[in-house]
């Protein structure tokens, strides 16, 4: 007898190669499911537009929800691949996942925050410092992000900025779009101590522990924010491993906290920093690399097989170079982990 999908309850997921075993009702995506039993799958945007969520299927059914053809093209579904953000199965599933963490994820929690400090970085750059409730704990990791819940229910996206433990606090990095419904206040009608509402943590970009390989940190625009958590990180737990942190931006003054960077080669003697500007004019008097940003860690490093990558930024720069590193400096796929914004309505924008 043949049972319609529709009848069951709940399909059975299990990932390999850590073993981990969920559920997911009939309806329901994986990752969502995943998020629910606190299974920490890789993601991104959640949309089905960044392609961070990407994986094998071994065996089983998903039908796919929209998604755009750059985050899973016709060729990569034909060979099995799915995005967990909008594939819901239809039978039990067994993926390929080698980024899923062995522990559980964080507690996702909706709590208001206090505007504290607006600074402002450059022309078209805040850092924000939010203050969160005394009474209450927010656990996260750095690198991951949080989302404001706008009074109309819309949802914006901004990195922590920095690592936590830091007296409740929060700091982010926020970009002006001109015309965008958040940015617009941030930089036109924000005041210190306005109540804003969060929720989080989210995303998967955290450094994966288990390894000594050297680190490639690769970051564009605001992308730098939850790079420099990162950093952060590894100073608060003494993390040794030898990291390379390539930052672009296309004028000399979108690298906004270029002089913090250069502080911390004296705090990390293990930190190398590379600048790289794509568009200096004259007036900027630039006298470093120049050109993209992925294209300077190629030339450094032609052979990154025995390397960590984070990328951060515009989709454009993440993707040219989880292609370009994994096809022409043999970075194994799996070693490759990103966080790209996904559109100007989306990620560390409007």
């Amino acid at each position: 007898m043949t049972v319609s999908p529709a009848s069951h309850a709940a399909f059975t997921i299990t990932v390999q190669p850590s073993g981990r075993v969920f559920t997911a009702d009939a309806d329901e995506a994986i990752l969502a499911a995943g998020i629910r039993h606190g299974i920490g799958l890789p993601y991104g945007c959640k949309d089905g537009a960044c392609g961070s969520c990407k994986c094998k299927k071994i065996s089983g059914e998903v039908t796919h929800g929209p998604h755009q053809a750059k985050a899973l093209s016709a060729e990569e579904a034909a060979q099995g691949l799915i995005l967990t953000c909008c594939a819901v199965p239809q039978s039990d599933v067994v993926l390929e996942s080698r980024q899923v963490t062995e522990q559980g994820a964080l507690p996702i929690k909706k709590m208001p925050t206090r505007v504290t400090t607006m600074t402002r970085l450059s022309e078209d750059v805040v850092m924000l410092n939010l203050q969160l409730p005394a009474n209450d704990s927010f656990l996260y990791r750095a690198g991951q992000y949080v989302e404001f819940i706008l009074r109309d229910g819309a949802r914006r996206s901004y990195s922590m900025a920095n690592a936590p433990g830091q007296a409740n606090a929060l700091e982010l990095h926020i970009r002006h779009m001109p015309g965008g419904k958040f940015t617009d206040h941030v930089f036109g009608t924000m005041k210190e101590k306005e109540i804003l509402r969060i929720e989080g943590p989210f995303g998967s970009f955290f450094l994966r522990e288990d390894s000594e390989a050297p680190l490639v940190f690769l970051a564009s625009g605001t992308g730098f924010a939850p790079i420099k958590a990162l950093l952060e990180h590894m100073q608060a737990h003494d993390i040794q491993r030898t990291v390379t942190v390539y930052w672009g931006g296309r004028r000399p003054a979108d690298l906004y906290m270029d002089t913090w960077l250069r502080a911390q080669q004296e705090r990390m003697p293990q930190l190398v920093y590379v600048p790289v500007v794509s568009d200096a004019q004259a007036e900027d008097g630039w006298t470093g690399r120049t050109g993209f940003v992925h294209r300077a860690v190629l030339d450094d490093l032609p052979d990154l097989s025995g390397h960590q990558v984070y990328a951060c930024g515009a989709p454009i720069v993440v993707d040219s170079a989880r292609k370009d590193f994994c096809t022409l400096a043999g970075l194994p796929e799996d070693a490759f982990f990103a966080d790209a914004f996904t559109s100007e309505a989306d990620k560390h924008a409007a």
